[in-house]
């Protein structure tokens, strides 16, 4: 077994959760997959202008692992705008700050220590434990991944998150229940 992840500080609340090309059918079009923490590193490099040895410091993580999140950020949307697919952004390794008003839009410090006040871990469309909604706090290591497709479940395997795993059913990318 390999090396669980390590999550990255996300500073930043982002509301919009899905982009597709015009004038196409959602199920029609393929998708791509942008993790929490990815769309958080093209925010730090291209949009705040961060040099990446800052950038990684501010997610808590290395430069490398900066870097590589970066490319594999930019191909992905690459992909996505060069073959016409849909982009959904969601899921991924991540902590957000705390909610005691000095994180980001006030919402909360850097590095919270207790699981339902300062970590955050991707969970699907961001309907819980993003904005300190129902079920704040981390996923853990337990619980199940669902399809939002056709409603297939299954156990959630440790350090790989629900939306990297496709449906064995229909290959849609799954989310955490």
């Amino acid at each position: 077994m390999g090396r669980p992840r390590k999550r990255k500080m996300v500073d930043f609340e982002h509301n919009v959760r899905h982009f597709k090309p015009s004038g196409t059918c959602l199920k029609e079009l393929e998708e791509v997959n942008i993790t929490i923490d990815e769309l958080e590193s093209l925010r730090l490099s291209y949009l705040e202008k961060m040099k990446q040895d800052a950038a990684a410091e501010k997610m808590q993580i290395h430069q490398s692992t900066f870097q590589r999140t970066l490319q594999r950020t930019v191909q992905k949307i690459a992909d996505a705008l060069v073959h016409g697919k849909s982009i959904r952004v969601e899921g991924g390794d991540y902590t957000m700050p705390g909610k005691d008003g000095t994180g980001p839009m006030g919402q909360g410090p850097v590095g919270g220590q207790n699981q339902g006040q300062g970590q955050t871990q991707g969970q699907g469309r961001g309907q819980r434990g993003f904005r300190g909604g129902k079920g704040a706090g981390t996923a853990g290591p337990g619980g199940e991944c669902k399809c939002p497709n056709c409603g297939h479940e299954q156990a959630h395997e440790a350090g790989v998150p629900c939306p990297q795993v496709k449906c064995p059913e229909c290959g849609t990318a799954m989310v955490r229940k």
